[in-house]
């Protein structure tokens, strides 16, 4: 059963678009996706509110996570946010049993 994170990030003037630009464009997404027990990091823009970005990130399960959690990448990804002046809300989910 592996775990999926949903983050909204919120922001002014397409800001959450210019910060996961450049946590593309840093390199950063890819170092996450090269972690141990990473399945998905992705980012979606809804049509709907401009001003949003979501990420999806999928995890083998949750010390995978809490790993990611303790790695010197998430003062980066704080730091990006702040740079921004983004607001978070977050969903967190257990997958159902895969086959």
């Amino acid at each position: 059963m592996s775990l999926i994170v949903n983050i909204y990030y919120k922001g002014e003037n397409g800001n959450a678009k210019k910060f996961a630009s450049e946590m593309v464009d840093s390199g950063i997404v890819d170092r996450v996706r090269a972690e141990v027990g990473n399945l998905k990091y992705e980012y979606f823009f809804p049509m709907d509110d401009e001003e949003t970005v979501l990420l999806i990130d999928r995890w083998k399960d949750e010390a995978a996570l809490d790993m990611h959690h303790k790695s010197e990448m998430m003062k980066q990804i704080a730091d990006l946010r702040s740079k921004y002046h983004l607001s978070m809300k977050v969903e967190k989910f257990k997958s159902l049993e895969e086959k």
